[in-house]
């Protein structure tokens, strides 16, 4: 347990990340509080019920949003200190997760919580938790051990190899690779393989740089891959976000 008792030193205690640790503890486990209560809704099972007023049906991210504001506004007010930062720490977590458990609503501007297309809200909380989590553990491309007591000219080496790793991370988010370039920010190596890669074929680099070969080529391997992953894919968000139940928008079936 060595390295736990040095990650907590280094990181929460010496890098003053007890916020953000609160943070994403926060996020977390409202995330997980907010899927399995409506999934208790959904299947009348328990206590819960929908919150209405009106006959308006009152979705959490509207408390999320308060909650996230707040938070906002007492994390600028603390200024670092405590116990207000922490308290700004558990609003934002709270309310980051709620607003962002509904994304997929508020991109729609429709009730799509329990369709396909509501499984983009489960996509961007896990991408959320895992770059939030990342920087809780300490990973960071900039980080290099006793880089101020090094020569001038390692340091501007390790400048040069953080701007080829920032251009790699342009050319994948370029190439239609959206999540892996998030991801990339803070494992330079994947930014490096993903920019070497063939482009997705709707990409902006695959419009601008491919022919029609090359894009019939990139189109084969997305191809390939989306049947490879992604039924893999589809059953971590049902895992995790509950199946859905619902047609999507627009399609037959639905009223």
């Amino acid at each position: 347990m060595d390295w736990l008792t040095t990650w907590w030193q280094d990181e929460v205690v010496t890098g003053h990340k007890g916020p953000l640790l609160l943070a994403f503890v926060a996020f977390v486990v409202t995330f997980v509080s907010t899927r399995t209560i409506t999934r208790l809704i959904r299947a009348g099972r328990g206590p819960f019920h929908n919150v209405s007023s009106g006959g308006v049906h009152l979705h959490h991210s509207t408390p999320g949003i308060v909650l996230l504001v707040t938070g906002a506004f007492c994390a600028v007010g603390a200024d670092g200190r405590a116990p207000l930062d922490y308290l700004a720490a558990v609003l934002i977590g709270v309310g980051a997760s709620l607003v962002l458990d509904e994304f997929a609503m508020i991109f729609h501007l429709q009730d799509v919580y329990w369709t396909q297309e509501g499984q983009l809200s489960v996509n961007v909380v896990t991408l959320s938790a895992a770059l939030v989590g990342l920087a809780v553990v300490g990973v960071s491309p900039a980080d290099v051990p006793g880089l101020s007591d090094r020569a001038t000219a390692v340091r501007g080496g390790v400048t040069a190899l953080l701007l080829v790793h920032v251009a790699c991370l342009v050319v994948t988010a370029l190439k239609g690779k959206y999540p892996t370039a998030l991801v990339a920010i803070f494992l330079a190596p994947l930014s490096a393989y993903a920019a070497v890669r063939l482009a997705r074929p709707t990409s902006p680099w695959a419009r601008r740089f491919y022919s029609p070969t090359r894009r019939e080529k990139a189109a084969a391997r997305a191809e390939a891959f989306d049947r490879r992953w992604g039924p893999v894919r589809t059953r971590w968000d049902d895992l995790i976000g509950g199946a859905p139940s619902q047609p999507d928008p627009g399609t037959p079936g639905r009223s």
